[in-house]
């Protein structure tokens, strides 16, 4: 990824996604998931980048 982007925490992809905490960690972990991976921080804290967070809300809307 060569563009720079923001690295948002867990309740910030809840309350963009609407999803559980425990949906999103399934779907991250998941190698058939089209939801992004998570990013490991540190030893104990993960993250996701917000540009992929958003292309994938913007992915889930019905065409018009």
């Amino acid at each position: 990824m060569n563009q720079k982007t923001n690295i948002i925490r867990l309740k910030a992809v809840i309350k963009k996604t609407g999803l559980s905490k425990s949906s999103i960690y399934r779907r991250a972990k998941d190698p058939n998931s089209d939801f992004p991976a998570a990013v490991k921080l540190t030893e104990t804290t993960v993250g996701w980048h917000e540009s992929l967070i958003d292309a994938w809300i913007d992915s889930r809307k019905p065409s018009v």
